[in-house]
């Protein structure tokens, strides 16, 4: 995979079914295809059969697919213009047996995901609603005036909860709950929201009765700054709000069983932990306090649980991998990622799931696919891996295996400028304290040895994994070993791991970043001598941590969107406000032993900062400050700025800028790290 090859990313999400899609019944994904002649992102829906995928929906902005109860119709978001010429995704409806979408929605900034009523006759959408004259709506007494952003009036902010990446500013555009009612095909599209709430509300379920919603809300309806979540019932009939569950800490994803049992995502703020905190597996019921079904301790959940019969299935991450598992919903007490019956496992990573009667159908990537569609029949019990037969079709696997209904990653192989996957294989190093870390190298063709690409995931409480990874593929086509792994403070190793850097980044983590790599070195096909260092966000802050600190080891480094000073990213990440304390200490003096900004001076080697200038996570004074520290000591230093992008450049980006991102990388490491070693 070069880097002008990522139109050949095709990555399906949004799982929905009625009925096994193997022998006669309805599955649906959403498709995005990366655009360089568009410098877009491409969606469409897919309809997935035991013979393949084919395209569903007309529009190339479609996403989001979900099947009614009755498997008669399919509501999507469909991005479309509105009177004033702003592109919003739009709640579309259509029968599944075929016929025109509707478009059901005109909501001034547009509609999230649609959740189906019971009955099958109503949709229920998250969406914001923006203050008078901001975001393209008019000003209040004025429908002709609509204030060019820059023309706005001045924002006046009282709370330290105001922003995040990716989304700007929040509290002048609350996001509200929408119901449709879409049996009536004549109803002109709803612009207004059901809810009426100062704060955001998020996630909305339906009761089984088809009355009420349940959703997320801020404590005590956002009234102040918190990081704690409740559950709300919302009245359909009138909009009302009435706290239904409170919970131990944050809230993210719900389902609701047959019986009125409530099942969430959420970790625990008990212990005033706000940093890798483990999301697990909650039960509640209504009046009652929530019961933790998995353990704290070795369980990490992640996306939205589905009940199924007596239990709940979740996907849980485990050591580089996200796999479903089975948790009893009647279990008196949290259990352990062992006693969790394994669904859909082995070398893959879930994105999501859906489930219909017996059959569950997934989203994931494996190590030769940034994305397949998977079909495992519950009633067959568990699989490890993936199956398929040798002509590349689809099996029908008695076994109870997981059939593979997709192949998005053939033009990877077959249509790219360099083919093919290169190859990925598993490390173990052992750090200073005998401590074990995990991790892998992706391999370039070739007997080497290879000159070596060191790259740290960020985070800190995130993970590298079993799955295609375009940046490691991209730079092993060029010529590079890539050793990525999970140094201490990572998610997925229980508790323990994820915990280990509070209050010690750049001691442990470091630790294991050079042993993984040590590990790797002792391949004879790796060049020992030809090492190269980069990473982002907190990967960025290791870079910048060890250039300083160990930059003997490395001929270079790229530090991207990284954390360099404590003090300033606590007063202008949108998370920093807590961030910073959470995992360094609100001491100033600690905060400036921990920022790599304090060590710029000792840097020797060629040195790349990377920035987005809207990144709001890792602001752009983070690069800024680190450059200018760096040329004035001397280093031989550049600053890469790309405007327009945030935080998510490299996963989420406009197109041409990842390309272009990737041409800068290898335009680096060729200058300071030639593949073929200078005489």
């Amino acid at each position: 995979m070069l880097a002008n090859d990522i139109p050949h990313l095709h990555v399906p999400s949004s799982p929905t079914l009625s009925g096994d899609p193997r022998t006669g019944g309805a599955a649906f994904v959403s498709v995005t295809r990366p655009d360089l002649d568009a410098d877009a992102y491409r969606t469409t829906v897919e309809q997935v059969t035991g013979s393949g995928p084919v395209r569903w929906t007309a529009g190339d902005r479609d996403s989001a697919p979900v099947l009614s109860p009755d498997g008669r119709s399919i509501a999507f978001l469909r991005v479309v213009a509105d009177e004033h010429g702003a592109d919003r995704p739009q709640v579309a409806v259509a029968p599944v047996d075929g016929g025109e979408a509707r478009v059901v929605t005109a909501l001034p900034l547009g509609a999230g995901a649609p959740v189906w009523s019971p009955d099958s006759t109503r949709v229920a959408v998250t969406a914001r609603f923006p203050e008078p004259g901001r975001y393209g709506s008019a000003v209040t007494g004025d429908e002709d005036r609509r204030p060019a952003s820059a023309a706005e009036a001045p924002r006046l902010i009282t709370r330290l909860d105001f922003h995040v990446d990716g989304a700007g500013y929040l509290l002048d555009k609350p996001q509200q709950v929408v119901v449709v009612d879409v049996t009536d095909r004549d109803a002109e599209p709803v612009r207004t929201a059901l809810t009426s709430t100062t704060c955001s509300l998020g996630s909305p379920v339906w009761y089984p009765d088809g009355n009420a919603l349940l959703v997320v809300a801020p404590r005590d309806l956002g009234e102040r700054e918190t990081h704690d979540d409740d559950l709300y019932r919302v009245d359909v009939a009138d909009g009302s709000l009435t706290l239904a569950i409170r919970s131990e800490g944050s809230i993210g994803s719900v389902a609701v069983g047959d019986a009125g049992s409530v099942y969430y995502t959420g970790a625990s703020h008990a212990d005033g932990q706000l940093v890798a905190e483990p999301q697990g597996l909650w039960r509640a019921d209504h009046g009652s306090d929530p019961v933790r079904l998995t353990a704290r301790e070795t369980v990490e959940v992640t996306g939205t649980p589905v009940v199924h019969g007596e239990d709940v299935l979740v996907a849980v991450l485990d050591r580089g991998t996200v796999g479903v598992r089975r948790v009893p919903g009647s279990a008196d007490g949290p259990l352990g990622l062992d006693d969790l019956e394994v669904v859909l496992g082995g070398h893959l990573v879930v994105s999501d799931f859906d489930v219909a009667g017996d059959v569950l159908l997934a989203t994931a990537a494996t190590t030769d696919s940034p994305g397949e569609v998977l079909v495992v029949d519950l009633a067959r019990g568990a699989s490890a891996e993936p199956t398929d037969d040798a002509s590349g079709e689809p099996t029908d696997d008695a076994s109870g295996e997981p059939t593979v209904l997709t192949d998005y990653a053939a033009p990877l192989r077959e249509a790219a400028s360099a083919p093919g996957v290169r190859r990925i294989e598993e490390l173990t190093g052992t750090s200073a304290d005998g401590t074990p870390v995990h991790g892998w190298v992706v391999l370039p063709e070739g007997d080497g040895p290879h000159p070596v690409l060191r790259v740290v995931h960020g985070g800190p409480f995130g993970q590298d994994t079993w799955a295609f990874f375009d940046e490691a593929q991209v730079y092993a086509s060029a010529g590079y070993a890539v050793v990525i792994g999970n140094p201490r403070g990572s998610g997925g190793y229980g508790l323990d791991h994820g915990r280990a850097v509070i209050g010690a980044m750049g001691t442990v983590d470091v630790d294991d970043v050079l042993a993984l790599l040590d590990a790797a070195l002792e391949r004879p096909d790796l060049d020992a001598s030809r090492v190269g260092i980069m990473g982002g966000s907190y990967g960025g802050f290791m870079t910048s941590w060890v250039a300083a600190h160990h930059g003997e080891r490395f001929v270079a480094a790229w530090s991207e969107r990284a954390v360099n000073a404590w003090d300033s990213f606590a007063g202008s990440s949108d998370i920093g406000w807590f961030f910073a304390d959470a995992y360094v200490g609100a001491d100033p003096e600690e905060q400036r032993r921990r920022s790599p900004l304090t060590y710029a001076d000792q840097v020797s080697i060629p040195f790349m900062v990377a920035h987005s200038e809207e990144d709001w996570r890792c602001p752009i004074e983070q690069g800024h400050r680190q450059f200018v520290a760096l040329k004035r000591a001397g280093v031989d230093a550049s600053l890469l700025v790309f405007p327009g992008e945030g935080h998510e450049l490299s996963r989420s980006g406009r197109p041409r800028h990842r390309v272009q991102r990737f041409e800068h990388v290898l335009d680096w490491w060729a200058q300071h790290l030639p593949v073929s070693p200078v005489a």
